[in-house]
């Protein structure tokens, strides 16, 4: 039986220093996702093939999707974008940004793509936090990216993984240890959270 490739696609919270790695998987939340299916499930025989790139937005995302998408043909497409759409308004607020409508034109396009050309099978992750308070300024403007996401995966039939709901349940719950180590980058725990809120979401599903 051949390997089911999944292929993770987002910015530097997937990237997770890929580059520097050996087997490109990288020391994220796609490294703890690799090593439960190798675990839990060695019978599945389950490719993760990591795309992330640091400091991707949607656009960007768009750009490369040929190459790190159509061309891989994989089985399964997990999509981890939102937080430098978001981010670089607060950080960068005098370069052109990516506002909810654009990002949603752009998002639906990339999938519309993807069912058409590849029929893989689509994973959507919300993005997750932008600081670790609640009420911060990046985590209100980010719900309007993750209702864009949530509208998308039910319009496309996608796998859901609610990672930002995740992530504002547990900070109402606990304050440490810190999920991030700036506001946005994992932690180890942050990255375990992430792939909790994947295994929860896709389940057996691609096993």
């Amino acid at each position: 039986m051949a390997a089911k490739k999944v292929v993770m696609i987002g910015d530097s919270i997937t990237d997770a220093h890929r580059l520097n790695d050996p087997e490109g998987i990288g020391e994220g939340y796609v490294r703890t996702l690799r090593d439960y299916y190798i675990t839990d499930h060695p019978e599945a025989e389950v490719q993760f093939v990591n795309k992330g790139v640091s400091g991707d937005r949607i656009t960007d995302l768009e750009e490369r999707w040929d190459r790190d998408i159509i061309k891989e043909k994989p089985d399964w497409v997990s999509i981890s974008i939102g937080i430098n759409d978001v981010w670089r308004q607060l950080d960068h607020p005098g370069m052109e940004q990516v506002d909810p409508d654009q990002f949603s034109s752009i998002y639906r396009r990339l999938l519309e793509r993807t069912v058409e050309e590849t029929g893989s099978n689509l994973i959507l992750m919300q993005p997750t936090i932008i600081e670790e308070d609640l009420v911060s300024r990046g985590n209100q403007m980010l719900t309007h990216y993750v209702k864009i996401v949530n509208q998308l995966a039910e319009k496309y039939q996608a796998i859901l993984v609610p990672a930002h709901e995740a992530f504002i349940e547990h900070l109402e719950r606990n304050q440490q240890p810190s999920l991030t180590t700036d506001g946005v980058h994992m932690t180890s725990t942050g990255n375990m959270l992430m792939a909790k809120a994947w295994i929860q979401a896709v389940r057996d599903t691609i096993v």
